[in-house]
């Protein structure tokens, strides 16, 4: 199994395997049907209330990160992701954040790795 990250603003590649959108809102100005992507996982997202919490705050980063991945435990939508990255050869967590460093698919690429 491979999981790469990558911005939805970026363009899609042969290389990167089933496309899995992660985030909770639909990214702003991406078209659904040039999205190129083969699920949107939302219920996987971080809650509204962590996200706004969080505000890509690099300071914030750790707490988010535990926060998070507590929110995880039990989630269905994790559980969907978890069996996809094991049953796919490759996939791409696509989320919509400025922050390449500071963002959930970050956190759920290491959990995967785990």
């Amino acid at each position: 199994m491979q999981v790469a990250i990558k911005r939805i603003y970026d363009p899609a590649g042969p290389k990167d395997g089933y496309r899995i959108l992660i985030d909770r809102l639909w990214p702003r100005g991406i078209k659904k049907d040039a999205a190129a992507i083969d699920q949107w996982l939302k219920e996987v997202a971080p809650s509204t209330k962590l996200r706004t919490w969080f505000g890509h705050d690099p300071e914030k980063w750790k707490e988010f990160k535990k926060k998070y991945k507590d929110e995880l435990d039990g989630n269905e939508a994790w559980n969907e992701l978890e069996a996809l990255a094991k049953a796919k050869k490759k996939i791409t967590l696509l989320y919509g954040a400025k922050d390449e460093v500071h963002n959930q698919a970050v956190v759920l690429a290491e959990l995967l790795g785990e």
